[in-house]
């Protein structure tokens, strides 16, 4: 292995086109690209407005970005505190097995307790082997009495005015 400098930091507004088109490798690679509607345009507002919607980090190998994470604060109702959930987190290919996943990972959860957060949580897809041999590897618990539950698009609109 050559050695590398990780560094991770939070995304500033000029990281937006690379964040998004790290965005698209991530929908590429999990065979959804056709599902991303969003722009840059609509990114950097939801990053950066005067009330965010999420924040982000970047990881870059030796300067170069290589991934991202996308979080946002919840809250727990049970346990009466904030939790950080995390939305996605990719690594390009390329990079993988270096440490960059580990890094970033162990980064959001640092900013969660140092945030008072009660839990660190996220979702992924059933078939994705890598990443539950990764999270695995973190100590994280899997939820099986739970089930993620979504309205949206057609379904979210037609509820919003029954």
């Amino acid at each position: 292995m050559t050695s590398h400098s990780i560094y991770i930091r939070p995304v500033i507004p000029y990281d937006i086109p690379i964040l998004f088109e790290l965005i698209m490798a991530l929908a590429a690679h999990e065979k959804l690209s056709h599902k991303v509607t969003g722009t840059c345009e609509q990114l950097h507002k939801s990053l950066f407005s005067a009330h965010p919607d999420a924040e982000a980090i970047i990881a870059c190998v030796n300067g170069v970005p290589t991934g991202f994470a996308l979080y946002f604060f919840n809250f727990s109702v049970y346990l009466m505190k904030p939790g950080l959930y995390l939305e996605a987190l990719f690594v390009l290919p390329k990079y993988r097995r270096q440490g960059v996943g580990s890094k970033m990972f162990c980064y959001l959860a640092k900013m969660a307790v140092d945030k008072g957060c009660g839990r660190f949580e996220w979702s992924l897809l059933n078939g994705n082997e890598s990443a539950i041999a990764f999270y695995q590897q973190q100590g994280a618990t899997f939820l099986h009495d739970w089930r993620t539950c979504r309205l949206a698009g057609d379904a979210l609109a037609a509820f919003s005015s029954a």
